[in-house]
């Protein structure tokens, strides 16, 4: 094989999460109480809308989590030999990006590099800006580049207008086909906003990505869109690397806060007396040691295990993500203890209701009245818990990045980028693109889920049910 599959433990970890989300729908779909909620979700223009820019950032995700190692030309035949250098599909499709170095900064769509550097003109060393090896290199002048820019720019943005085009051509035709009605018909009830999921939202939106990506596309084939780094890598190549860290942290880290949330949240809350003393004791006492101090003697114990034992990691993308793992472990078990105190409260409240005091004077066992009674009543509040705390930490990752003790400093990450740019900021003249990088994808990042969050929470809250 031309290639070596490599499944990271984060890998194994997001297509597993995958599975189960696929298996959840599939079994929500089937249950007609479950499904109803969903729909009043995505008869939501906004949390739709939301929903499909959280798809591109999903899909970014998973391309990024289908790594590989590539086969070495000179090996062989019979002993394959493979690159200690771990690349993903994601890798593949945007080899362009990954491989156009240059020197060191240059900005956003700039020819040159940022910085000065002694030049030989004509036997002659003189200070000016030298040209950049990739960006704008198909420009003999660099007047050319504003009309270039545009011309790239119009024409990318034309092709995502008929990528959408033809996107929604097949899609009028295929929900007139389903519903036995006249094309024409099917349009003017788009048109009117009278289909039962919103049309014209979710259309608007898929144009507006694809005529974004297709401007995107255009540009990086000949330019830097966001410029380089301090060692001439791409920065908007970088940014769409750090995607996957994000998602990671912000779903991985909810599977651990979930079961101890959940599990001592009802249990407090049902059962009371020394069990609700006992783990209200434990959230107490966990709430009064500082995060940061957890995380970062968590982080340091995982370094040294990786530093003692090498020979268990092979390559430096097992090491960072054996510390991702970690980062995203530590940073669950700290983050459970708001949403076991709002399930308490609720549990403290349900326990009293007449059916749950009918089922427990019948006999009814402990844990088929909290499998079939308690938890069915608080599953809103878990599902809108998760979805608000998403977005949060996506912005702790950046937050533990920026002060050291978040992800390998070699990972891809907001928060890394976030890191390098505060000496950045302090040259003269400021390097600004990498910040703003960080800050542009992490805000779609978080905005979207709030928005899609806000859409959850109006069609799960009980007491929001008739919200529009």
């Amino acid at each position: 094989m031309s290639f070596m599959p490599v499944i990271l433990w984060t890998d194994a970890l997001i297509f597993a999460l995958l599975a189960g989300v696929l298996a959840l729908a599939w079994f929500i779909r089937r249950h007609d109480h479950l499904r109803a909620p969903w729909e009043a979700v995505a008869q939501r223009p906004m949390a739709m809308g939301a929903a499909l820019v959280l798809g591109v950032f999903v899909v970014i995700g998973l391309l990024d989590s289908l790594h590989y190692r590539q086969r070495l030309p000179d090996s062989p035949a019979d002993k394959p030999q493979y690159s200690v250098e771990v690349m993903s599909a994601f890798d593949a499709l945007v080899g362009g990006l990954r491989t156009r170095q240059e020197k060191t900064y240059s900005a956003p769509l700039a020819m040159q590099l940022y910085a000065m550097e002694f030049v030989e003109r004509d036997g002659v060393a003189v200070r000016d800006y030298p040209r950049l090896q990739y960006g704008g290199a198909h420009l003999q002048h660099a007047g050319d580049r504003a009309s270039d820019i545009a011309r790239r720019s119009l024409a990318g943005a034309a092709q995502g207008a008929l990528a959408g085009l033809l996107l929604f051509a097949g899609l009028a035709a295929w929900q007139a086909r389903r519903l036995r009605l006249p094309v024409g018909t099917w349009l003017a009830r788009w048109r009117q906003g009278g289909l039962n999921w919103p049309g014209r939202t979710l259309v608007g939106m898929l144009a507006l990505l694809l005529m974004l990506g297709g401007a995107m596309a255009q540009l990086a084939s000949g330019y830097h869109v966001l410029g380089t780094d301090k060692v001439g890598q791409d920065v908007l190549y970088i940014s769409l690397k750090s995607i996957r860290t994000g998602l990671v942290i912000g779903t991985l880290t909810t599977l651990v806060t979930l079961p101890l949330a959940i599990g001592l949240g009802i249990a407090a809350g049902y059962f009371r007396g020394w069990v609700d003393d006992a783990i209200q004791y434990l959230y107490t006492v966990l709430n009064s040691i500082p995060g940061v101090l957890l995380i970062a003697a968590a982080v340091l114990i995982v370094q040294v295990y990786i530093e003692s034992n090498p020979e268990l990691f092979d390559t430096a993308a097992a090491r960072a993500d054996i510390r991702l793992l970690a980062l995203c472990l530590i940073m669950g078990m700290t983050s459970w203890t708001g949403l076991a105190r709002l399930l308490r409260g609720e549990s403290l409240k349900l326990r009293t209701l007449d059916y749950v005091e009918a089922a427990r004077a019948f006999g009814v066992s402990n844990a088929r009245i909290i499998s079939r009674h308690i938890f069915p009543n608080v599953f809103h509040l878990v599902l809108i818990a998760v979805v608000l705390d998403f977005s949060g930490l996506v912005l702790a990752e950046a937050v533990l990045s920026y002060v050291g003790v978040g992800v390998d400093p070699s990972m891809y990450s907001w928060g890394n980028m976030i890191n390098g740019a505060r000496l950045e900021l302090a040259r003269e003249p400021a390097v600004w693109w990498q910040l703003g990088a960080a800050f542009a994808f992490m805000f779609a990042l978080v905005l979207a889920a709030n928005l899609f969050a806000d859409g959850v929470r109006d069609a799960f809250d009980p007491r929001l049910g008739g919200r529009r």
